[in-house]
């Protein structure tokens, strides 16, 4: 029935194939209903089935064979088994927190359209006044009354004629534009978009079996191009959500264009590799930024795709308000406004920095990448002044690294998050992973704003090769120093801070003299011999503070939870005609913990090949562990 369905398809979709109008009808007993829900395309429509006499309500859309239905929220997908379309259950927690991110975004842009927006659940936002003055409470009353007289209000799963015009590029089975319609408020369209035929037709389906086809859209373009033909003012959407396999790069110049004035962007990017330090270069030639080895890459891969956003921007006027940025599993994920300004877009050279990163003891500096001063009402503009550094680390003598430009502005807009995380612990039964929501978004908004990067304890007492001091008697030491001090919801271990890196190793050389190592033992070449020569400039004092333990923490709330599932990161790309290899499972079975478990009997070597047999080099004969079997190519496997 599928391949009888994909040959249909083009007899379906395409103007100019279409027979004439009488002889447009459903086969009686096919699977394959009429979709009422339009896929926008010029070639690509999809006709309707012809006018007949006595007609009877069309049954719901059925499953063809091989298909699952996989729910998720409030959607219930029609999924193939073969991985035709890509789909990833461990994103469920990403695709929660956009519905969260956009319906306080709906709720904040709406109420200035006079548009009250209500979730399923949630408690009516009572408004407190801290003022001991009744007449000024029976004023601000009497106001709140005025106001909502008339104001129209949006719920989920009806259009709204005021409401948001929500794009997803690269929809894939459409399942995060059906959630939108059936969760989020306030929208007057979704446009789901795929590049994939196959997908789009998955698309539509999806949307008239779970009845939102007056919102949902299917639509099969390239996603570039799509948004290059809204890019006119009154056509540009006011909320467009990437989420590809792998790089984001390609689209980002198209989707800064084509967001409305004040709208909102959601990128993912999971080439977390290249973001996060292996490839350099790779990450320059897509983001215009280089990454480095680092224990705070995954902070610096959300500063990197935060400058290239606003970098492409600057482009045509524009720049970019981060509102949340977040590093969670294998991916990273942003969602940034994007604002016209010709006067704004100068401070942009000022928010970016280039990050001075030392080998040896890992240290860091930033140097801005431009400077503004402000005279009255008036702003000059100039070139930075550098380096920061000398030529050598003046803590350990070890070399820089040069990385960047990254974005060097807060990377969360606090009084959005706080509203966010508001709403989530008002209504905890509208997620599946509120829990974990709450958890990360509480560590958000204890994060120091104006610091960018951070340490981790643990790497800071391996350079010195001391015992690594517990959590809170460290960030207590800090706090007695005199410095601010907090987590970061990007690592574990991770300490932000607006210390300088001399005052950090201070401490750890006063929490080295009560955890000595053995000097004798250490070369006068390595970092740990440099620090640990210099003497601590003060005492600092490891008496645990109360305010060192933030609430996320004292509360027990789910910060970095275990793995889902096994083999739970990126799955496999979805090849063009469908369908993924079915060894898939056994190779990341055979390849799961290899530098854990190794070989010890020489036998086992005999499944692996001989390189230098290939090569044609190999001396040992038969009594080589390798294999000397030959390799046949697929067309003599075949035969």
């Amino acid at each position: 029935m599928i391949v009888r369905a994909v040959r249909l398809f083009p007899l379906i979709i395409t103007p100019r194939l279409l027979p004439p109008p009488a002889a447009l009808r459903w086969c009686a007993g096919s699977s394959m209903e009429p979709l009422k829900t339009a896929i926008q395309d010029p070639d690509f429509t999809v006709a309707k089935p012809a006018v007949v006499e006595k007609q009877e309500e069309s049954p719901p859309v059925g499953l063809l064979p091989g298909e699952t239905v996989v729910r998720e929220g409030k959607a219930a997908i029609l999924f193939p088994n073969a991985n035709e379309v890509f789909y990833n259950p461990v994103q469920e927690f990403n695709r929660d927190l956009t519905c969260a991110v956009i319906t306080e975004f709906s709720r904040e842009v709406l109420a200035q359209r006079g548009v009250k927006v209500l979730v399923p659940g949630e408690k009516e936002r009572v408004v407190v006044s801290l003022s001991d003055d009744p007449s000024e409470a029976d004023t601000q009353g009497e106001k709140t009354d005025t106001e909502e007289t008339g104001i129209v209000t949006a719920t989920v799963g009806q259009k709204c004629e005021r409401g948001l015009r929500v794009l997803e590029g690269l929809a894939a089975s459409g399942l995060r534009s059906v959630r939108f319609a059936l969760e989020v408020p306030g929208l007057r369209s979704v446009t789901a978009n795929d590049f994939s035929r196959k997908a789009a037709v998955l698309i539509a389906r999806n949307a008239e079996y779970n009845k939102v086809g007056e919102l949902l859209q299917a639509s099969c373009k390239d996603a570039s191009m799509l948004m290059y033909e809204m890019r006119g003012r009154n056509d540009r959407y006011d909320v467009i959500d990437l989420d590809p396999y792998g790089s984001p790069a390609s689209f980002l110049d198209a989707a800064v264009q084509s967001v409305s004035e004040g709208g909102l962007l959601c990128i993912t990017c999971t080439d977390m590799a290249v973001l996060a330090g292996n490839s350099g270069e790779t990450c320059y030639s897509k983001y215009g930024s280089v990454s480095i080895k680092a224990k705070y890459c995954h902070e610096l891969a959300l500063r990197i795709i935060l400058h290239s956003l606003d970098q492409r921007a600057n482009v045509y006027q524009r720049y970019v308000q981060p509102l949340l940025s977040v590093s969670v599993d294998f991916y990273i994920r942003v969602f940034v406004r994007v604002f016209t300004g010709q006067a704004t877009v100068k401070n942009s050279a000022s928010k970016q920095a280039l990050v001075y990163n030392c080998v040896g003891c890992g240290s860091f500096h930033l140097q801005r990448m431009g400077r503004r001063t402000n005279n009255g009402k008036h702003t000059k503009y100039s070139a930075a002044t550098g380096p920061p550094v000398g030529p050598a680390c003046e803590h350990c003598g070890q070399r820089h690294q040069l990385g960047g430009p990254i974005w060097a502005e807060p990377i969360h807009d606090q009084g959005f998050v706080q509203k966010v995380l508001t709403a989530i612990s008002g209504n905890p039964s509208r997620f599946g992973t509120s829990k974990r929501i709450e958890g990360i978004l509480s560590m958000v908004t204890e994060e120091l704003e104006d610091t960018p990067l951070y340490y981790t304890v643990d790497s800071l007492s391996s350079t010195i090769h001391c015992n690594t001091p517990p959590l809170l008697q460290f960030r207590s030491a800090l706090l007695h120093a005199g410095h601010r001090v907090s987590l970061s919801h990007a690592c574990k271990n991770a300490i932000k801070t607006d210390a300088p890196p001399a005052a950090i190793w201070d401490i750890m050389r006063c929490w080295e003299k009560s955890n000595p190592v053995k000097r004798e033992k250490l070369s006068e070449m390595t970092p740990a011999f440099k620090i640990l020569s210099t003497e601590s400039s003060f005492e600092a004092c490891f008496t645990v503070r109360d305010d060192a333990n933030p609430q996320s923490r004292q509360r027990h709330l789910t910060r970095f939870q275990e793995n889902p599932q096994a083999f739970w990161g990126p799955k496999a790309r979805a090849k063009t005609g469908g369908g993924i290899a079915d060894n898939l499972q056994q190779r990341r079975m055979k390849n799961q913990n290899k530098r854990k478990n190794q070989i010890t009997d020489s036998t086992q070597l005999k499944s692996f090949p001989c390189k230098k047999f290939k090569q044609g080099t190999c001396t040992h004969g038969d009594k080589c562990s390798y294999s000397h079997e030959p390799e046949y190519t697929t067309e003599e496997k075949m035969e």
